[in-house]
């Protein structure tokens, strides 16, 4: 194919049958557009090996160009998409997001936090057939986590977990237990967060058999604030 310096197009470039509709006709054609009926490829021309779209965009493989961009597409300013849009790769967003239907994913992570009027999960039922399980999560005033789980040892002691120390404000701790068997009068004797242990305390000092549920609200996080003043989520201080 021979070379060419440069190419002056007037008004209107249009490659292919018909016009577009939206540019215009005769005195009232816009200035400076272009019409391709397509299909059109742009840069590496050996990206694709069939036409796959309307618009093919492969990276830059001009060799006039002195540093190729990372980007095979840089759009300024707004994009709006009407149709599915199937992705492969990561999506990085450094604004806000806005979600009219569901998100489905297989793994999400969010720095910050995650405002919904309400949360649950939703799968396939683990016992009947043809069925899904629905759960509601849990709200509360306080940003917090949980352990449970059964003391039956001659210690009488629960063992946090060790990594409580740097997630939990050991203050606002609470211990709710169940004695199993029998009735024990089991108390909670004392909370070591040097020890990261709670011990407990049955009638007569026999051995605590109980199951137990421990909250605390985390410290690495600023506290909820529960009420603010404001008239809809983007006000919350919370964010």
């Amino acid at each position: 194919m021979a070379r060419i310096s440069s190419v002056e197009v007037g008004k209107s470039l249009q490659v292919g049958a018909g016009e577009a509709k939206a540019f215009g006709k005769g005195d009232g054609l816009i200035r400076g557009t272009a019409y391709i009926e397509g299909p059109l490829q742009v840069g590496d021309d050996q990206a694709y090996d069939s036409v796959t779209a309307t618009v093919m965009i492969g990276t830059e493989q001009n060799t006039d160009t002195k540093e190729h961009p990372k980007e095979s597409l840089h759009v300024k300013g707004d994009v709006k998409i009407e149709g599915d849009t199937d992705q492969t790769g990561s999506m990085e967003i450094s604004g806000d997001m806005t979600i009219g239907g569901t998100m489905k994913s297989n793994y999400a992570t969010w720095d910050g936090s995650i405002v919904a009027t309400t949360k649950l999960f939703d799968i396939k039922h683990p016992t009947k057939k043809n069925q899904r399980l629905a759960h509601g999560c849990l709200e509360g005033a306080e940003h917090a986590v949980y352990c449970r789980g059964r003391v039956n040892n001659r210690n009488n002691i629960i063992d946090l977990p060790d990594y409580w120390s740097g997630l939990v404000d050991y203050g606002t701790i609470s211990v709710q237990l169940t004695a199993y068997g029998s009735h024990q009068n089991v108390i909670v004797k004392r909370i070591s967060p040097i020890e990261q242990r709670i011990y407990l305390q049955a009638q007569g000092g026999m051995p605590v058999d109980c199951f137990y549920h421990i909250m605390a609200e985390r410290k690495d996080v600023n506290k909820l604030v529960v009420e603010y003043e404001g008239n809809s989520v983007e006000d919350s201080p919370n964010a």
